[in-house]
């Protein structure tokens, strides 16, 4: 969408550790990144390590940028650019204004939003929506989706959603969250106690009976191939299971969405052993007290990083019905259907796509 767009962006990847400072435009990095240490225990030298980042990044730049645009981390007030209180950033408490404080540094409009939207809001204008409408009209499918959910799976669990376009950001900045929904293994407990890093390591170490402390995803995926030592079924099961709660979430969220699913983040690289679990969870059969049974969505899965799942996704089974007393004929979507795929462009490309995008959406928008 803003391929040729020739507006710079400045961008941030904000984790616990470290900030990677960027600059975006026409969809392309156009600096050597700028890393530096986050100091999330200090809200002054935080703020400053802001600025000083940005402002190495506008050395580097050969015109003024129009925005800085970034994700941080949540509860805050994104469209006010208020920041609250962080687990992960204990200096920050009761409310900082980070987007107004950038906005007099720097003379520039800021936007922040959380990453799973802006994860989402990437993957919809650069990332899977458009791949695999491409693929559908090379296939000769007249069928195109508008619409994307986008999952992240790393330390916590998060989503956001793309409708025609457009980021769903909610009348109270929470459109599109789903860490929040409920567990499907423990009712009383949110999904992203099993949708996390964490729940990685726990149940890796109740199936194995092994101290998983400190282990990363990483190791327990090694451990599922087989090439680190542990308890490789129990390996493989926290993965699935991860999965099944996950597939979950995204059934509820697609009764709303009605479009294709990508997920992404740091976990997502075990995705061969998650992808299981999601789809039995999708594929999953529900009931009446009648005894009528039916699958649990209305639309078919399709696993899109299977071979075999891509092809029979982009096979129509539509059809043409006669228009009654007449030789018309109109079109029959009666073959409903969803895909499911894993980010090609990997959730930090997707994410710095989704805050350029994003910046530009609301800068055009104000002058409309």
């Amino acid at each position: 969408m803003y391929e040729q767009d020739e507006r710079t962006v400045m961008t941030l990847d904000a984790g616990g550790t470290n900030f990677v400072f960027s600059a975006i435009k026409g969809c392309n990095e156009v600096v050597t990144p700028v890393r530096l240490s986050a100091v999330p225990n200090n809200m002054e030298r935080c703020l400053a390590v802001l600025v000083e980042g940005f402002r190495e990044v506008e050395k580097q730049l050969a015109e003024k940028p129009v925005a800085i645009s970034f994700a941080f981390p949540g509860p805050a007030d994104y469209e006010h650019g208020v920041i609250g209180d962080l687990p992960n950033f204990p200096a920050f408490r009761g409310g900082v204004a980070m987007g107004p404080f950038l906005e007099e540094c720097f003379g520039l409009p800021v936007f922040i939003n959380n990453d799973g939207n802006l994860f989402a809001y990437g993957e919809a204008l650069a990332g899977t929506l458009p791949q695999i409408n491409k693929c559908l009209a090379e296939s000769g499918s007249p069928r195109r989706y508008k619409n994307l959910l986008g999952i992240t799976l790393g330390t916590g669990f998060g989503g956001g959603v793309v409708v025609d376009g457009r980021l769903l950001t909610g009348d109270n900045g929470c459109g599109g969250d789903v860490w929040l929904m409920r567990n499907s293994r423990y009712p009383k407990l949110i999904a992203e106690e099993s949708v996390s890093i964490r729940a990685v390591r726990r149940v890796y170490q109740e199936r194995s009976g092994e101290d998983a402390s400190a282990l990363t995803p990483k190791d327990v995926f090694d451990i599922a191939e087989g090439t680190a030592a542990g308890n490789q079924q129990a390996a493989v099961q926290s993965f699935f299971e991860l999965g099944e709660v996950a597939g979950d979430a995204i059934v509820h969220a697609l009764d709303i969405v009605d479009g294709l699913v990508v997920i992404g983040g740091g976990v997502a690289g075990a995705s061969k052993y998650i992808m299981p679990g999601i789809m039995h969870e999708m594929q999953r059969q529900v009931s009446t007290f009648g005894g009528a049974s039916f699958p649990c969505l209305q639309m078919e899965v399709f696993n899109l990083e299977e071979k075999e799942g891509l092809a029979a996704f982009l096979t129509e089974r539509d059809t043409l019905v006669k228009v009654p007393f007449s030789d018309r004929r109109v079109p029959y979507i009666a073959h409903r259907k969803v895909g499911i795929a894993v980010s090609s462009l990997g959730a930090s490309r997707a994410i710095s796509l989704g805050a350029y995008a994003f910046a530009l959406s609301k800068l055009d928008n104000s002058k409309a």
